[in-house]
């Protein structure tokens, strides 16, 4: 299924997609030194493990995004043998404050010169989404922000994905589904959406997207074109 033209509404992940997950540890890569980016790696991998196993083992396991990032960063510097509570709360505070990747201004932009309404569904909570976007500049770039802890499940449980239907009252499969996480793709694939993946990276391909005709990027400016948004 391609990535639908000119589409009822573009629903974006948002830690990875729009927000870069290692930035908070990037801006402290001198207390780690080289191993600064198998931190970084460490920290989100396990960030979604969490999420996936609270989710699997059923709603009383339920802990919110943020806990879990915490959590998380506990394990991964306890595994790397850092003991810095200022460390600790200064990465914790960072993740609050990511930056947005340099093309993702001007691709919502973009979105809003075409009239076609822009949406992140993530992970996060309300508090930790209105404040990344906020400081990453693209919060009035937005027309919602939707966090699974309305239905208080993570990604990829169906529910999830059913809140933007909801929102904008239209089919999965007039809106576009964009994410860098192939998992996330696949999910919002098999919940109807057009899907597009982000493959920064240059990783190999995943859950057979390619061959389903999921559209590939190497990050979101290409986006624009090929929603066919100057297309009237």
């Amino acid at each position: 299924m391609a990535a639908p033209p000119r589409p009822a509404a573009v629903i974006f992940d948002a830690y990875g997609t729009l927000l870069d997950v290692q930035a908070p540890v990037a801006r402290h890569a001198a207390r780690f030194g080289p191993r600064w980016r198998e931190v970084a790696a460490a920290w989100r991998q396990k960030q979604l493990e969490y999420t996936w196993v609270r989710s699997l083992t059923g709603p009383q396991h339920h802990e919110d995004f943020f806990l879990c990032t915490r959590d998380a960063l506990d394990y991964v510097l306890a595994r790397h043998g850092i003991a810095d509570p200022a460390l600790r709360e200064d990465l914790l505070r960072a993740y609050r404050r990511p930056d947005a990747f340099p093309e993702a201004r001007a691709t919502l932009e973009a979105l809003r010169a075409a009239g076609v309404p822009a949406a992140i569904l993530s992970n996060g909570t309300p508090g930790m989404l209105a404040e990344a976007c906020e400081a990453a500049g693209i919060a009035g770039l937005l027309d919602a922000v939707l966090s699974v802890e309305e239905v208080g499940v993570f990604k990829p449980d169906p529910r999830v994905y059913r809140l933007a239907a909801r929102h904008f009252g239209e089919a999965p499969e007039a809106m576009a589904f964009v994410s860098a996480n192939a998992w996330d793709a696949q999910a919002a694939l098999a919940n109807g959406f057009g899907a597009v993946r982000v493959n920064r990276a240059g990783e190999p391909d995943e859950y057979g997207l390619r061959e389903a005709g999921v559209p590939e990027i190497p990050d979101l400016a290409p986006l624009p074109a090929l929603l066919r948004l100057g297309a009237t």
